[in-house]
């Protein structure tokens, strides 16, 4: 389906949320780095952990916002208060007020917002694209945030250092104008009937206590628990990306060369060499997704999960042994390639498993694995403090392969399953 022919709806959110993830890649995987040195290792990580949980909780309430309140209130709702909270994140590092809490609040805040926009927007699309279409059109928006995972962090590694306040204040001012065109230009697509009554009727957290129950209900299938499970330890190493990294790379590097050319040198300072390796894994993820989803499909699914998980593994020890830019340049490489094994096989995978009347919520649940490893993983950050970086490193890559045998333990419950049933 091609862009052309998407609805005016689509379109207008491709162009506005690409502008909006390009500003907000630009400041945000160097927070983490910001809120370490401000508050100190220990207490930043445990408040990210604390953040995250305000987050996990949006996230299972937006589907329930997404269809009492309707697609488009919620996107204009959220939009506007991802803007509004990076304005107050703005003003609290304003050369006027100086605020580091005020900062962490407006920071928590926009990421409630976040997690309320994003099922609205998965739903908006569902409601105007018929099913054969869908996967190309979430391809498209896919690759749209990784080309701002490109793009961002390179002019965020330019700007973020000297220019924080006037990068939040743009952040927050392309929110609000999202918020407005999504008001003015967009309609609300929400089918009348879409859900019964009872579904959304009554206090959200009736909603809460049902979906949790109907994830209970879920988890009871082993094969998708032990998903769960490994996609949980596997997720420790992967959310280190904009957690242990940024800050890892920041202490370690001194500012170095990237490349010379007669009299011309690239050099760059820890935070520069951190934008750089960030941008290099969403430029990879944007180009070669597609590419290494077709190669991988040719092997054993079995195999595909477990050796991605031994890739994180290895990665992490590869970023612990190097100080050198080029060093994490090659490390961030495996680490990629580990992403874009399973990044296409995961949803089929699922859709394998899930019977076909719970199929919706399989990948509902399915979200536990990066949101709860997104609760748990920023307490690595304490851990550089408590163990040190190397043997951080050496937990994480442990965690990794720890994933690895968890998916094998999963297939052979999956084979076991479909041997029950071929019975």
């Amino acid at each position: 389906m091609k862009i052309r022919d998407w609805d005016i709806n689509l379109k207008i959110r491709l162009f506005g949320e690409a502008m909006m993830n390009i500003t907000y890649w630009m400041f945000f995987p160097f927070l983490s780095i910001y809120f370490a040195d401000t508050f100190g290792k220990n207490k930043a990580g445990f408040l990210f952990v604390f953040s995250q949980i305000f987050s996990v909780i949006a996230n299972l309430l937006g589907g329930y916002c997404a269809d009492r309140f309707g697609r488009k209130r919620m996107m204009v709702f959220s939009s506007l208060g991802q803007g509004l909270s990076f304005l107050f994140f703005a003003l609290a590092s304003s050369p006027w007020f100086q605020s580091p809490w005020v900062g962490f609040v407006s920071f928590a805040a926009s990421g409630v917002f976040g997690a309320f926009y994003w099922p609205a927007s998965q739903a908006m699309v569902a409601d105007v694209v018929d099913e054969k279409n869908r996967s190309s059109v979430f391809a498209i928006f896919y690759t749209s945030i990784n080309i701002a995972v490109v793009i961002g962090p390179l002019l965020g590694a330019i700007f973020y250092v000297k220019y924080r306040f006037e990068l939040l204040l743009t952040a927050g001012i392309v929110c609000i104008v999202l918020s407005l065109i999504l008001a003015k230009w967009t309609r609300e697509t929400a089918p009348k009937q879409g859900m019964k009554t009872s579904d959304i009727d009554g206090n959200w957290y009736y909603f809460l206590r049902n979906q949790l129950k109907d994830y209970s209900v879920i988890l009871k299938d082993q094969t998708f628990l032990l998903y769960i499970i490994a996609g949980l330890l596997a997720g420790q190493t992967f959310m280190q990306l904009d957690l242990v990294l940024p800050v890892y790379i920041k202490d370690v590097t001194a500012t170095q060369s990237l490349f010379s050319a007669g009299g011309w040198t690239v050099t760059l300072n820890g935070e520069q060499a951190f934008g750089l390796v960030l941008a290099e894994n969403g430029f990879f993820v944007a180009l070669f997704t597609v590419v290494v989803t077709k190669w991988m499909s040719r092997f054993n699914e079995r195999n595909v999960f477990v050796l991605s998980s031994f890739f994180y593994a290895i990665s992490m020890l590869m970023f612990s042994q190097t100080h050198w830019l080029w060093g994490f340049i090659f490390a961030m490489g495996v680490f990629t390639f580990s992403e874009l094994m399973t990044a296409g096989l995961q949803q089929s995978f699922i859709s394998k498993i899930a019977p076909e009347h719970l199929r919706g919520q399989y990948f509902a649940a399915s979200s536990l694995r990066f949101t709860a490893s997104r609760t748990t993983a920023p307490i690595a950050i304490p851990m550089t403090v408590w163990i040190g970086y190397p043997w951080t490193f050496i937990v994480l890559s442990i965690l990794a392969l720890a994933s690895a045998a968890v998916y094998w333990a999963m297939f052979y419950s999956y084979q076991k399953k479909e041997m029950k049933l071929g019975a």
